[in-house]
């Protein structure tokens, strides 16, 4: 069925850029003129005849290509004359067959999901440990196993403390003796003697004793055998450290009690969301155990320190847990929705005139003010990255386009524009492109606002220029003035020899992808990953290792796609990554390569945006469609062994 329904995908690919190639020139309306227009082509002589899938194929006489067997159709090119390499006049017919539809420029505030994946953890600053104050014995433990909710000033523990009990007769004598004094007595004595008294209470405060429990020892006259230690917050017990009839320590841990009425939630961010996230912005999550019910916290802190291994950054979120619902350990998914000026800050306004807490973000006020839980000055939320305001003179909105109208082929991304009062006209632009926000792309270089983008219809566009065998604005290889900018460097023997362990695994992934199997992918994955850990970063200094760095970091996005990757689908866009870090490696660094190296690029990968990748075989073996189109693509690029 699988092989049956890409005959069927192949054939209905074939009909139809047929198809376009001749409304291209002829302009019929109908399958019938199709087939004259071809007709009329062959009897005219036509000199050059090509492969519409396979434009690089150009023979002399009519036939079959020899790549996919499919016949040849005429090249000819009569309606492009006053034209620049990079336009092509299509006929209204082959604009109806290529769906061809345009849409205008625009400025837009564009909003963006980012989604992440977090637990609930503990409020570290929430966090209390009850230590011993005297040495002693631990006779009663009133709460006797972890979980247990205690209010602040719950009784804990009684301890038995011989230093407890001689302070108490400190202070008993010296209070008798403040009292057998009455008012007579010399003025310099009884001063004295009172201070004593004070000096004996505070010592008993020190050692954990409550100004009623001092009253009461005084009222007594007699010492109590044993002090009871209160709790000094609200919360859970989530570690009972000791037993009753163990003997302590000053300093000694009993309990640490947690106070879940706020509590954090810790969320993985991938480097490329960053700029999308702020502090104090409001953040919203779900919970396994409440499914459907969202929460609401807001960021209280970004890791400045990126992880290595995962290549993400710690977010912290503050949120209020005054029903104790969200328990610590608990998995959440979490979005934040942000949306972008053209400078790059999060447009906010909401917060327009607010100002908010550096150290609690939930605490956010309009006008200056202190903060109510550290009274530290509040600041202008501006000074957190977002632009609250619209105004001509601070912002404008981005320009965006949409997801489908670039064709993106590695560093590079072109579209096709609508030329204005050309009929039929279409140009290729390259272009550079922002962050993806939703279904758009926000443009920073190469457009202007109204300027009408091919949005569909793009990728046949620019097959129909291959077809006339002119520079391709897909194909960096014809256009070699837009190459990307991949300067080499001179790097030591064992760092070549290093890198070209990267190789192997590879091409031990790209068969394993181009035979459907997704298993043997990650085990070639994870080969790479070793391979990747084992390049010495160090051998290389200046340029060299900042070029490094920035391609080990491409590496490490691939793997950790492919780690995640749950079926083929996913492994080959983690594959696509993984094979631009690798071509890079090559154009950088040289390292040791083994004979029959071959670049191949398909251009109908990933919807017609088309991928390139590296393999053994001078034979095309595609990893990005495998068994439902194996051999589409041509080698762009043979590489000499350097062995």
């Amino acid at each position: 069925m699988k092989l049956l329904a890409a005959k069927t995908w192949i054939a209905v690919s074939v009909a139809l850029v047929t198809g376009l190639f001749a409304g291209l020139f002829f302009g019929r309306s109908g399958a019938g003129a199709d087939h004259r227009a071809h007709t009329e082509a062959t009897e005219s002589g036509a000199s050059v005849w090509t492969c519409s899938m396979h434009p690089q194929i150009q023979l002399p006489e009519p036939g079959s290509c020899p790549i996919c067997g499919m016949d040849l159709i005429p090249l000819t090119d009569t309606a492009s004359a006053g034209l620049t390499d990079r336009q092509i006049r299509l006929s209204p017919y082959a604009q109806k067959l290529a769906e061809v539809q345009v849409t205008p420029v625009v400025r837009r505030i564009m909003a963006q999901e980012v989604r992440m994946v977090g637990k609930v953890e503990y409020d570290e600053t929430r966090v209390k440990t009850i230590t011993a104050w005297v040495p002693g014995r631990l006779d009663r433990l009133f709460v006797d196993y972890t979980g247990v909710p205690v209010v602040e000033g719950d009784h804990l523990v009684s301890l038995y403390s011989p230093d407890l009990i001689a302070a108490q007769e400190e202070l008993i004598q010296v209070v008798k003796t403040s009292g057998q004094m009455g008012d007579g007595g010399v003025e310099i004595v009884r001063e004295r003697t009172q201070a004593l008294v004070e000096t004996s209470r505070e010592k008993l405060r020190l050692l954990g004793l409550t100004d009623t429990q001092i009253k009461g020892i005084e009222e007594k006259g007699k010492p109590d055998t044993h002090l009871t230690i209160y709790s000094p917050i609200s919360g859970i017990v989530v570690r009972k450290q000791k037993t009753e009839g163990m003997y302590v320590n000053t300093g000694s841990p009993i309990y640490e009690i947690a106070d879940l009425s706020l509590v954090w939630i810790k969320l993985d961010a991938y480097e490329s969301d960053l700029r999308w996230l702020h502090y104090g912005q409001e953040v919203r999550f779900e919970t396994e155990a409440y499914s459907g019910e969202p929460f609401i916290g807001r960021i209280s802190f970004i890791d400045p320190v990126l992880d290595p291994r995962t290549r993400t950054v710690k977010v912290r979120v503050n949120v209020p847990n005054e029903a104790g619902r969200l328990k610590p350990g608990m998995f959440v998914r979490a979005v934040v929705e942000a949306a972008t000026t053209d400078d790059g800050r999060v447009y906010a306004p909401d917060l327009a005139g607010k100002h908010i807490c550096p150290m609690h973000p939930e605490i956010i006020k309009t006008g200056e003010g202190i903060c109510d839980v550290c009274e530290m000055d509040l600041v202008p939320i501006e000074e957190y990255g977002f632009a609250t305001s619209r105004a001509e003179e601070e912002t404008e909105a981005p320009l965006v386009i949409p997801a489908s109208a670039p064709l993106i082929t590695g560093k590079r991304a072109v579209v096709y524009l609508k030329v204005d009062h050309e009929e039929g006209i279409y140009e290729g632009r390259e272009v550079v492109l922002g962050p993806r926000a939703g279904d758009h792309y926000i443009i920073l270089d190469g457009l202007s606002e109204g300027d009408l983008v091919v949005h569909n219809g793009a990728f046949k566009i620019d097959s129909a220029i291959q077809i006339l065998a002119r520079p391709s604005m897909m194909n960096p290889e014809e256009d070699p003035q837009n190459l990307p900018d991949l300067a080499p460097h001179v790097s030591p023997e064992p760092f070549r020899i290093q890198l070209a362990e990267l190789i192997a695994p590879y091409l031990a992934m790209q068969a394993a992808l181009a035979g459907d199997a997704l298993h043997p992918a990650h085990e070639a994955g994870e080969a790479l990953a070793k391979a990747l850990e084992g390049v010495d970063m160090k051998l290389v200094q200046g340029d060299a290792h900042e070029a490094w760095m920035e391609i080990r970091e491409e590496f490490s996005r691939g793997l950790i796609a492919l780690r995640a990757a749950e079926n083929l689908a996913g492994a080959r866009e983690s594959f696509k990554t993984l094979s631009e870090a690798m071509e890079e490696v090559l154009a950088v660094f040289s390292p040791e390569t083994p004979s029959g190296l071959y670049r191949v690029h398909c251009p109908m990968a990933f919807d017609d945006q088309g991928a390139s990748w590296l393999q053994r075989q001078a034979d095309v073996f595609n990893p990005y469609f495998g068994a439902e189109m194996l051999h589409c693509g041509k080698v762009t690029e043979t590489y000499e062994s350097s062995r």
